[in-house]
């Protein structure tokens, strides 16, 4: 178990988890003080991009050499790393529905928190991890400032704001999750 400590604290996990649930919780008081109407999506994506941004800080170690150099099996650990980030970004939503104010669907949070982590994954994988968080800004913003989605194009653009359920949605989200699991698993954090 000590090995999971040291790996914990050398991707700087304990403060990416205070990060994590300070921005859910300062989502949550926006939510009760009127931040955003029902249904409004953008006040969850905002809280879980905030997540994800954090939790994307440990997908480089302090060392990329000394990473790279070690006798371990890192693509297993690169892919957990990744699949239980975006799984405690995705929880921490749920877990403030419970103290009071539901701020999405539970799908909408899987969708949305499985996308956005392997997009902070494929940023991982092509700059480096202190750049990982510049995919999920980037995508967020636009989807922010983007025209209503009347296209199929500007649905996959905007596929963090639409409805669960929304064919656009789910498929643009898997196939960022897959890509950017596979792409950081197998290659690593840019140098």
């Amino acid at each position: 178990m000590r090995w999971a400590m040291l790996y914990a604290r050398s991707r700087r996990v304990p403060a990416s988890l205070a990060a994590v649930v300070i921005s859910a919780v300062a989502g949550w008081m926006l939510a009760r003080n009127g931040g955003g109407g029902p249904g409004d999506p953008r006040l969850p994506v905002l809280v879980l991009t905030a997540g994800v941004m954090a939790a994307s800080i440990g997908l480089s170690g302090q060392d990329l050499a000394l990473d790279r150099a070690a006798a371990i099996r890192w693509r297993p650990r690169r892919a957990a790393h990744v699949l239980l980030a975006g799984a405690i970004v995705g929880a921490v939503l749920p877990a403030v529905r419970t103290v009071g104010g539901d701020l999405a669907a539970t799908a909408f949070v899987v969708r949305d928190s499985a996308g956005l982590m392997g997009l902070a994954a494929l940023g991982a994988a092509l700059s480096d991890g202190r750049y990982a968080w510049t995919l999920p800004f980037a995508w967020l913003s636009f989807s922010f400032l983007a025209p209503p989605p009347t296209s199929a194009p500007m649905r996959v653009a905007t596929w963090m704001l639409l409805p669960p359920g929304t064919a656009a949605g789910t498929w643009t989200a898997l196939v960022l999750a897959v890509a950017g699991t596979a792409a950081y698993a197998f290659a690593g954090p840019r140098r």
